[in-house]
């Protein structure tokens, strides 16, 4: 229980030193070049925004977590299910795979005009596009995991006659889990883009929208706001994530 408390209160420490570095780099840069505030506010402006639009901020923040948790689960799960589908069947994986890459040669913003029009305004077309960016990530992490599956416990198991269907979700799987935890870390630290890139394409919520119609209000200050609420949201979900991977699997923590 010490040790943990230990390790939180210098994970505290160490995200307060950066932040106080880039806070006072950001009000050096406002005194030094003179920067009217529609440029760049200063941090008092950005706090006192923050202070005073609490409530309108906490409204379209709950809409940009919803689709970001929704797309991450759903991105997990089926990124998840596609690893073990191509880890199954060889000539599977041999049509399977090059699709998935390429597919990753389209870029977003050009998906996401699509999936306002076909999903709707609501949260599914931004909850589609989260989905699209965390599911290469994990199934790409997990792949790898199943495919560098220690030799020696293949074999030992082929040996006790175990099956390629209990193989899979006994011996390899279980190899794959750090790689899994790894994807899914880097699917947290992205899924904020297509829930924003998506209420920014179309919406009438979520922080995205705020920050268009303030960037079209010329209220910069109320801009940052709404960043500073995403920055803080990503943050909080990645530790959250990072400290349940490392109780599940505590064994991967010698490994990074």
């Amino acid at each position: 229980m010490k040790a943990q408390f230990a390790l939180f209160r210098r994970s505290v420490w160490r995200i307060g030193s950066v932040a106080c570095v880039l806070i006072a780099s950001w009000q050096l840069t406002v005194w030094l070049f003179d920067l009217p505030h529609y440029i760049l506010p200063a941090p008092v402006a950005v706090a006192e925004e923050l202070s005073e639009q609490w409530a309108l901020l906490f409204i379209h923040s709950q809409t940009t977590l919803f689709e970001i948790l929704s797309g991450l689960v759903i991105g997990f799960l089926l990124g998840l299910f596609s690893a073990l589908l191509l880890s199954f069947s060889d000539k599977l994986s041999a049509f399977l795979l090059p699709l998935l890459v390429l597919s990753q040669a389209i870029p977003v913003f050009a998906v996401a005009p699509l999936l306002v029009l076909w999903f709707g305004y609501g949260a599914a077309s931004k909850i589609a596009m989260s989905v699209l960016i965390i599911y290469f990530p994990v199934t790409a992490a997990c792949y790898d995991g199943l495919r560098n599956t220690p030799k020696q416990w293949l074999e030992l198991a082929r040996t006790l006659g175990v099956s390629d269907f209990a193989i899979l979700f006994r011996v390899r799987l279980p190899a794959a889990l750090p790689a899994l935890a790894s994807g899914l870390r880097i699917g947290v630290s992205v899924a904020p883009i297509g829930a924003i890139v998506g209420e920014w394409v179309g919406s009438s919520q979520g922080l995205g929208y705020l920050m268009l119609q303030a960037n079209a209000r010329m209220q910069t200050d109320l801009m940052f706001a709404a960043l500073c609420i995403l920055m803080a949201m990503t943050l909080a979900l990645y530790f959250l994530v990072d400290k349940t991977l490392r109780r599940l699997i505590p064994w991967v923590s010698h490994l990074r």
